[in-house]
């Protein structure tokens, strides 16, 4: 056998394995190309949005659309059922200037929201006051391990609005209400298949802001033509979705809940890597439509609107919050508003200080009551937390889904009926490509725009350190290529030395994941003995292909960093699974761009999470020989992320579809997991799909 350590020149981290070529120059390391990728694709997306709206009628023409991508993107299209609120009063606590219902309503059946209602003393059914929502950022109130609300914290405001002539409804939210659910599924929980189910807990919170208004204007002391929203941090956040998705909202205050997606990617004061590392999943749509935040703002127009933020703030960098600010500004001057739309900036940090407060009793007073007086009175706290809890203590609702809304508030995609015929097959099959392309990879490059892979020899071997045993020499040639704008990658290609490029008819595309990429030796060895197996009458070679992020653009950081990598990926309306799929396709295309291997047969390989990058790559690259895919997911709930994927289907259906059009060997998998697969290659008569059992020698 040909010896590897002659195969070596210079060394790499690769496992146990080092590289056959030094980098070149021009390479980015994988930091450093990623820094420029994000900074590239951000920039993009800022450039793109709001770019078609240059006329008013162009807003009141695209509005609509805006708003239904909205909602989708919170997991609201279509609306949930506006079932009965079972709204409970549970206790009271007055003032001698307002009173304090404690109270819960169910926005859909089992998940509850507990609320306070804060309600002036005088107020009657004949006096129809000005309402506000308030709903509330991150404010854990948890004593002896019972949860308070963050409602509780944030009582001071309710009770201003109450002493001025308000009522005020403020609302939990599930993450640090009395019931305590979810936020943080990406952030540090490890739920990846929140985004391959297009789930956000912003929609439910949302949506949760929504039924509150519903309850509200039951109310008979409120006046439905006058609701307001406000919050801070979270509920900054929330106070952008509730406004821009419910016209009921007149007036809207959001305080420190919006920043432009450059900060929240790239970075800006106080986050330089970006900010998005300071927030939870709370705060983002699933971004399938691959929005900057000024197109969210500016559905609040042209209804008054007050963006507040203190000046310090490294969550909500100042920079972005005036970006936001001006871009919507112009949609206000557009629509003849401008003098709705306000910035208040204050000095401070990330608190909820009294300045902020009171700019937003001033606009408050100025568009729900038509009055401008002197703000005279503080926001102050009066109760204590127990006197404002809604269920009694250790007595939450068995019935409660607050705690698992997660798992079934976006509908998993229902597994289609298995096609009886080829007609119906293909009916199928057109429909989930025309969704795959529509909503999990939207945001892959121009295709247009990318036919030059750019494709060079890095480095080739000398003769001298190629030498082999009588079975014959082996080549390792190092090409890179780019898959796209600021992304240039290496490819790795294995043939014997005799077989010239213009001989070798079959061609087998090794994707790695890192595992893979540190078992590169082995894969390595194991494939030179295939190929010397035929000495010189080999025709086949073997590429091995590292997609971004992996083996020589692995990006540098601990576990918490590169879970922030791949939440700003889903923030760019991507996943880093679906630019691996993108980067294989893109790899085909400059192997075959060498014209002397155009016409070889092509085989894809791919273990693991590489395997399923495999699978979905071949239904996009011609004329695929073979796909051999080992220990591929079952299911993306706990396989690699696709963003949206599970509304639209699951990997055995994808199976199916690469089943049609090539050779496709599960290797080292339960048959059990792939019966829609099979069956479908029954009905149909293909003999394309094998399944090779676990534990099959």
């Amino acid at each position: 056998m040909i010896s590897f350590r002659r195969l070596l020149v210079v060394p790499m981290v690769l496992g146990c394995v080092s590289s056959l070529y030094s980098a070149e120059p021009e390479r980015a390391d994988g930091d450093r190309m990623l820094r420029e990728y994000f900074r590239s694709e951000t920039a993009k997306l800022a450039e793109q949005t709001l770019s078609d709206v240059n006329t008013e009628s162009d807003w009141v023409n695209k509005r609509p659309e805006y708003h239904r991508q909205l909602r989708e993107m919170l997991g609201l299209d279509p609306w949930p059922q506006r079932t009965p609120l079972e709204t409970k009063i549970t206790g009271q606590v007055e003032d001698e200037e307002f009173r304090v219902e404690n109270l819960h309503f169910q926005s859909l059946p089992g998940l509850y929201v507990t609320g306070n209602l804060y309600v002036p003393k005088d107020a009657s059914p004949d006096s129809k006051l000005p309402a506000i929502l308030y709903v509330c950022g991150h404010g854990r109130v948890k004593k002896n391990g019972v949860s308070y609300g963050n409602k509780t914290h944030y009582q001071h405001h309710g009770a201003w609005f109450a002493r001025n002539g308000y009522v005020c409804l403020t609302i939990d939210t599930i993450q640090l209400g009395e019931i305590e659910g979810l936020h943080h599924g990406t952030h540090h929980e490890g739920m990846w298949w929140w985004h391959s189910r297009g789930y956000t807990p912003a929609g439910v919170e949302a949506w949760n802001g929504i039924r509150a208004i519903d309850y509200l204007v039951s109310r008979p002391e409120v006046d439905g033509e006058r609701i307001g929203v406000t919050g801070r941090s979270g509920g900054g956040a929330y106070s952008w979705w509730v406004a821009a998705l419910d016209e009921r909202v007149k007036v809207a205050v959001p305080v420190a809940g919006i920043t432009n997606l450059h900060n929240h990617i790239v970075g800006g004061a106080g986050h330089p890597d970006g900010c998005i590392e300071g927030h939870c999943d709370c705060m983002f749509m699933v971004n399938t439509y691959r929005w900057d935040f000024p197109l969210l703002a500016a559905l609040v127009a042209p209804r008054p609107l007050l963006i507040s933020n203190t000046d310090k703030d490294p969550i909500f960098p100042l920079d972005g919050v005036v970006d936001v600010y001006n871009r919507t500004r112009r949609i206000y001057r557009m629509l003849d508003a401008e003098k709705k739309i306000g910035l208040h900036i204050t000095e401070g940090p990330h608190q909820d200080t009294q300045e902020l407060r009171i700019h937003a009793f001033h606009w408050f007073n100025k568009y729900l009551k038509g009055e401008d007086p002197l703000v005279a009175t503080t926001a102050t706290k009066f109760f204590e937390p127990e006197e404002l809890k809604v269920f009694p203590k250790n007595e939450l609702p068995k019935d409660e889904r607050v705690t698992t809304i997660h798992e079934s508030f976006v509908p998993h995609a229902q597994t289609p009926a298995i096609p009886q015929n080829a007609s119906e097959w293909q009916e199928l099959k057109n429909q989930l490509l025309t969704k795959l392309e529509a909503k999990v990879f939207r945001g892959w490059p121009d295709v247009d725009n990318q036919k030059d892979t750019g494709l060079k020899v890095a480095k080739q071997t000398s003769n001298a350190s190629l030498q082999a045993p009588s079975t014959g020499p082996l080549v390792l040639e190092e090409y890179q290529f780019a898959s796209q704008d600021k992304v240039r990658l290496p490819f790795y290609l294995l043939r014997s030395k005799s077989t010239k490029l213009a001989d070798i008819t079959e061609l087998e595309l090794v994707v790695l994941q890192e595992t893979g990429w540190n078992r590169l030796s082995a894969e390595l060895e194991s494939s030179s003995k295939m190929l010397l197996q035929s000495g010189a009458r080999s025709e086949r070679a073997v590429v091995f292909f590292p997609p971004r992020g992996v083996g020589p653009t692995a990006w540098q950081g601990n576990k918490t960093k590169r879970t922030h990598i791949r939440r700003r990926f889903a923030l760019l309306g991507q996943t880093l699974t679906g630019m691996q799929i993108w980067d294989t396709i893109r790899a085909v295309a400059a192997v075959r761009s060498m014209a002397s291997l155009s016409d070889a047969k092509l085989h894809l390989k791919g273990e693991d999470d590489a395997a399923l990058i495999a699978l979905y790559a071949s239904l996009y690259i011609p004329d695929v020989f073979k796909v051999t895919l080992s220990k591929l997911p079952a299911s993306h709930h706990n396989g690699p992320d696709l963003l949206n994927v599970l509304k639209v289907l699951d990997i055995p259906q994808v199976v199916g579809i690469a089943a049609e059009r090539t050779s496709v060997v599960l290797d080292q998998t339960e048959e059990m997991h792939w019966k829609w697969s099979l069956m479908l290659a029954e009905n149909l008569d293909w003999d394309r799909l094998q399944i090779e059992p676990t534990g099959t020698p």
